[in-house]
């Protein structure tokens, strides 16, 4: 039985890619500091240690046949709080276990925000233009990987959307999640240009991906998406389901200038197709809204930078 590290378990990734790998029957543990939770209850070997923590990581390392590797600081906002503990999060640390574990499989979420502003329909051979020090981490990763080790796969993840298992947190600083909590909220929903192309996946979607380029024992880097967005035909698909939905357009430059459409036929055509639509990831936060089954939706934990910055997260 293969023997998996899930780096990261816990978070809106982790907790359904841990469920599904045990449902594989795949010998899973996760590692994670518990960044944003309180507390990991969910029945699965646990560790808890922190990515940069060399002397822990040594100690266990060796004991799996496959490392996937979740654990990041995510997004522009939250990146840019500390540049220098991004670097060593979403950089150095990826670099530790490529030199650590040279014959290990290796498995590295890393994102489309590597490409920044395209105006074609790009794919994984494109240049990238990475603007902001997230993209960047990512990108100078991804490439340390790619230059040192042979036994890898990399997924670009487009933006996510929707919810995961049932223990680990939402995340309402996604552009499909936030405007379908405030349209389920009775709030007007406001577009900022709309025409800026987004490639969407939903968070379940990673999962049903990394099982089957394990299964399947693929290696390779790779797009991920379900499909590409335009800004403002998100609002009209969260307004067919939340018909009262008041949608405010404004014509405005802003500084998230991310504009990219991308192929994702290089590992469809693998044979892994995705599962989840965006309907399902609208449907999913409107029941969870509706429902009120946060106490506090405003908790600055349902967003990376706002959590980091309300809580004065010190690194």
């Amino acid at each position: 039985m293969s023997k998996i590290l899930v780096v990261g378990g816990a978070g809106y990734i982790g907790g359904f890619l841990t469920d599904e790998l045990l449902k594989e029957g795949f010998d899973v543990t996760v590692y994670d500091n518990l960044l944003y939770e309180e507390r990991f209850l969910k029945d699965t070997k646990f560790i808890y240690g922190d990515i940069r923590d060399r002397e822990k990581l040594d100690k266990i390392v060796d004991d799996y046949d496959t490392i996937i590797w979740l654990a990041a600081i995510v997004g522009d906002g939250a990146c840019a709080v500390d540049p220098f503990f991004t670097q060593s999060v979403n950089e150095d640390s990826v670099k530790w276990i490529v030199d650590r574990c040279p014959h290990k499989k290796i498995i590295f979420t890393s994102t489309c925000s590597v490409y920044g502003i395209n105006n074609d329909l790009i794919g994984e051979d494109a240049e990238p233009n990475p603007l902001s020090v997230y993209a960047r981490t990512k990108l100078l990763a991804e490439k340390y990987i790619i230059s040192k080790h042979n036994n890898y796969l990399i997924f670009r993840l487009g933006t996510l959307f929707g919810t995961g298992d049932g223990y680990s947190r939402i995340r309402f600083d996604l552009v499909a999640n936030l405007l379908t909590m405030k349209a389920t909220l009775g709030m007007p929903i406001t577009v900022n240009g709309g025409e800026q192309w987004r490639p969407l996946l939903h968070v379940k979607d990673v999962s049903t991906a990394i099982i089957f380029g394990i299964k399947n024992e693929i290696n390779g880097l790779y797009n991920l998406s379900y499909d590409n967005y335009l800004i403002a035909d998100i609002a009209k698909e969260i307004k067919e389901y939340i018909p009262e939905t008041v949608v405010l357009y404004k014509d405005m430059s802003f500084e998230d200038l991310r504009n990219y459409r991308v192929k994702n036929n290089r590992y469809i055509e693998k044979g892994w197709v995705p599962q989840y639509t965006l309907e399902d990831g609208i449907l999913d936060i409107k029941k969870i809204v509706e429902e009120k089954r946060l106490k506090n939706i405003n908790d600055p934990v349902y967003s990376n930078e706002g959590f980091i910055k309300e809580k004065h997260v010190k690194f």
